[in-house]
């Protein structure tokens, strides 16, 4: 199974288990700015306890991995939790939904998009750009997730909510970092 099937395949299982989502990272920034290979699929999941019974019985062993008490832990803890393609080693990585704010914020402003032909719930790039500027910011100043950013600000530079995204940027304490990223951006 391709990243791209196991993408629609995820996308399907949640939907199929009433599990609000949205499509982040950089499958994202690859499909807003420049397109690059990724080693993961980043999933943003408002799910309960019960509903994640649909997704481990739309991913069965021994093909999947995606284990029940990781899940009930990411759900207790706001974390993180993974499902493995064995036979591939694609993964998606699904992140909680949190009560901060800007979490909150970006999980309502997400659009739809049809990705591949299949209609997904998508970060919008203003949040798309933030989160890979603080991404950057606590990996201690990675270049790909800045270089992400750039590329999504540079294409989606017309229909940005530049207010919606200064704010946040004043708000998330990344600033600095977005005042480098226009300067170096070649906007018309």
């Amino acid at each position: 199974m391709s990243q791209q099937e196991l993408l629609t395949r995820a996308v399907q299982a949640l939907e199929n288990a009433g599990i609000e989502y949205m499509l982040t990272g950089s499958v994202v920034s690859s499909l807003q700015g420049e397109p690059r290979a990724t080693h993961d699929i980043d999933i943003v999941v408002a799910v309960r306890g019960q509903a994640a019974k649909g997704l481990l019985e739309s991913f069965p062993p021994p093909r999947f991995y995606l284990d029940e008490e990781a899940i009930a832990e990411a759900i207790r803890e706001r974390g993180m939790f993974n499902l493995i393609d064995t036979s591939t080693a694609d993964k998606v990585d699904f992140w909680i939904l949190t009560g901060h704010p800007f979490d909150r914020s970006r999980f309502a402003r997400r659009c739809f998009e049809n990705v591949m032909g299949v209609r997904m719930a998508i970060s919008s790039p203003e949040d798309t750009i933030l989160a890979k500027l603080r991404w950057a910011k606590l990996s201690g100043g990675s270049e790909k997730q800045f270089t992400d950013a750039l590329r999504v600000y540079e294409i989606q530079f017309e229909r940005l909510d530049m207010g919606y995204l200064r704010r946040w940027a004043r708000e998330l304490g990344v600033e600095a970092i977005l005042q480098d990223l226009e300067k170096q951006a070649e906007v018309p």
